[in-house]
């Protein structure tokens, strides 16, 4: 087990950034956060196509406890899985969402939660985002525009996926290359410093 090569680094406004060289520290990314949420808690993440989310989001799965697969949700809109905390050893309950298929989240974020509510209820699962139980932590993928409507406490997680230049001056997303997370804590006050921490000394078992 090798530490990971990433650099981890604090913004003036006390958010982390850190860098994500390989799909195996994009997994133990997720998996060093898993390590300090607690029941009640909300993640949003977003990032582009191919960004490394499900990545992540397997690596929260992994950090949990949580032994079946963590895909991104295709017929439904969420899926609700079971693990332990690792900290106390008690249940833990991870409700994965996705809301890409929802019209409206990229310009019309309140019409676009109130959708997201309404498929959500029809799983019996609106509660557990409007309100999350002690035992609850919700992961909402391309959630960020509906951030503020969702949870006034939450953790903002946004990957940035490489830019290769190409002749002329144009440039291409690409699936490949070094990533750079952003994470934002909203009323985690010094959970921050915390995560922070973790973050830093993650280990991606290269």
């Amino acid at each position: 087990m090798q530490p990971s090569a990433a650099r981890t680094d604090r913004t003036p406004s006390g958010a982390i950034v850190t860098t994500v060289p390989t799909t195996d520290d994009m997994h133990a990314l997720g998996a060093a956060i898993a390590s300090q949420v607690r029941g009640g808690d909300v993640v949003v993440l977003s990032g582009p196509l191919g960004a490394g989310k499900t990545t992540f989001a397997q690596g929260v799965g992994a950090g949990l406890g949580i032994d079946g697969p963590i895909v991104s949700p295709t017929f439904t809109i969420a899926r609700e899985l079971h693990g332990r905390f690792p900290s106390s050893g008690a249940p833990a309950t991870l409700v994965h969402v996705d809301a890409y298929r929802l019209p409206g989240s990229d310009d019309q974020p309140q019409v676009a939660t109130e959708r997201l509510l309404d498929e959500l209820e029809s799983l019996g699962l609106d509660e557990e985002l409007e309100d999350p139980g002690p035992g609850t932590v919700v992961l909402i993928e391309w959630g960020s525009a509906m951030a503020g409507e969702l949870a006034d406490t939450r953790l903002e997680v946004t990957i940035d996926r490489s830019v290769i230049d190409r002749p002329m001056g144009s440039g291409s997303l690409t699936s490949d290359g070094t990533r750079t997370v952003t994470i934002s804590g909203r009323g985690w006050g010094s959970r921050l410093d915390a995560l922070a921490d973790a973050v830093a000394h993650r280990d991606s078992g290269e």
